[in-house]
């Protein structure tokens, strides 16, 4: 009886590790890369907004698909530690939080917008946690560039506050000033990796809940 005890005190040990967002398995990415810096200014044409809302696997699916996005990284930001690698983060030291930097047409779709993205898509009302991954680097945060962004994006969260989450909203909202690229195998991680227990029982499913919510325009699929 105590091994079957332990049996299942194993599988359920592994079931919980496979859907958090720091368990990497799969990684058929070729994407090699370390993490760097990028740049924070936009191309011509276009402009950027950063956003932190659990893991990035999940929201950068989430950005990806909007109308007027034309791409997204994962990264990390809100933090001290420079070019923090995706281990060190997780030990919960380094003040960075995963986060996406969106590239997008201004023409297209707007800041407020995206922000409106952003609090449709996680739950703002949990400190240091979105769905079952824990710690600082889950935080929430919404990041600005301009003064006129944080106008917006205070105005869009007293909005929120008002409206969606009773006065619960514990967001961040946070100048944007130095953007890291993770490394490559995180980059479009959904894509390469569908079958990954964290994308299927977590990933898949927080998409679907904001495809049903959010009454703004999607690409097609």
């Amino acid at each position: 009886m105590n091994l079957y005890k332990s049996l299942a005190a194993v599988a359920l040990g592994v079931l919980l590790g496979a859907a958090s967002c720091n368990s990497s398995g799969g990684q058929a990415n070729t994407d090699s890369s370390d993490v760097r810096e990028v740049a924070i200014q936009a191309p011509a044409g276009q402009a950027t907004a950063a956003f932190a809302s659990g893991c990035f696997w999940c929201v950068e699916e989430i950005f990806e698909a909007v109308v007027g996005v034309d791409s997204v990284i994962s990264g990390y930001a809100g933090g001290n530690v420079p070019n923090p690698t995706y281990e060190l983060v997780n030990t919960e030291t380094t003040g960075h939080a995963e986060t996406v930097l969106v590239y997008y047409d201004p023409s297209e779709v707007s800041y407020e917008e995206l922000v409106r993205v952003f609090y449709l898509s996680h739950d703002p009302t949990t400190l240091n946690r979105q769905g079952p991954d824990r710690g600082t680097s889950y935080r929430s945060i919404l990041f600005y560039n301009t003064p006129e962004e944080k106008q917006t994006a205070e105005q869009i969260t007293a909005q929120m506050n008002q409206e969606r989450y009773n006065g619960k909203i514990v967001t961040e909202l946070k100048k944007l000033d130095t953007f890291y690229r993770a490394e490559g195998y995180h980059q479009d991680y959904i894509e390469h990796n569908p079958g990954n227990p964290y994308v299927q029982n977590v990933s898949i499913p927080r998409f679907n809940r904001f495809k049903e919510t959010y009454k703004g325009k999607l690409k097609s699929e």
